[in-house]
């Protein structure tokens, strides 16, 4: 990746974020990476490729500590050329037991941490005129799916912010792309309840989003034979959407 020498990843500890924060380095890009958990963090520094994972513990719903992680990041690494913004979690919820706590923890992390982290690295980019953000959303963002009322209404959140940004972004020559990937094997993913077509593995799902920064674009979709379908069924009447989702999830059965 010739064009980016320094990126930063939130959300490097485990996942998605530590897949791309190893395969971002060995091609050859210098990674801040950025969690809460600074043990894990220095563990994937030191399998990096060339030494080019530097460890950034931070929490990102922390604004004020985003905006000290990326001082920090440019006056140790130089100016950022890529902001992967990845942090999330995902908490299964259910209207039966509807947990307030779940919905809060997961706006505030998802989408409040993803705009703490804009906040911090984006003007930057805007007064030099260059740089990429890339959003990391779902596909559960394009349509409700069982027990992600909480985690979908983030994702889509994103999607529609990542949307609303490029408007203005790309008058300034900032790149802006939204990472929605299908189900991939990851902790996260580990707590659905429910049947998961086409789950890919977390290292080919890093794979994927980096050649599809190198490729450009506004989205970074896949597997697309099965977030295609996703996208086709949004388009059809509320029926037949819940009665083919709740087939496909095997949520028909429960």
């Amino acid at each position: 990746m010739d064009i980016v020498k320094v990126a930063w990843v939130t959300g490097a500890s485990s996942g998605i974020g530590r897949a791309l924060a190893l395969e971002l380095a060995a091609a050859g890009v210098t990674v801040a990476a950025t969690a809460r958990r600074g043990d894990q963090l220095e563990a994937l520094a030191a399998v990096a490729s060339a030494g080019r994972v530097h460890a950034f513990p931070g929490d990102v719903t922390d604004a004020d500590a985003m905006a000290a992680t990326a001082r920090d990041i440019v006056e140790r690494l130089g100016p950022i050329d890529l902001i992967v913004l990845n942090a999330g979690v995902f908490i299964p919820v259910s209207a039966e037991q509807f947990d307030l706590a779940a919905f809060a923890k997961m706006f505030d992390v998802n989408l409040t941490g993803t705009a703490n982290c804009l906040a911090a690295a984006l003007p930057a980019m805007t007064a030099r005129r260059s740089g990429r953000v890339v959003v990391v959303a779902s596909v559960t963002g394009y349509g409700g799916l069982p027990s992600s009322a909480a985690y979908g209404a983030t994702k889509a959140a994103l999607i529609n912010m990542a949307e609303s940004l490029k408007f203005d972004l790309d008058k300034v020559g900032v790149t802006i792309q939204v990472a929605n990937p299908g189900f991939v094997d990851t902790p996260a993913t580990e707590k659905n309840a429910f049947k998961m077509p086409a789950l890919m593995a977390v290292d080919e799902a890093a794979r994927r989003i980096v050649r599809g920064i190198e490729r450009g674009g506004f989205e970074i979709t896949f597997p697309k034979r099965f977030t295609y379908v996703l996208k086709a069924l949004r388009l059809l009447p509320y029926p037949l959407y819940f009665r083919l989702v709740a087939k496909a999830t095997g949520w028909d059965r429960r």
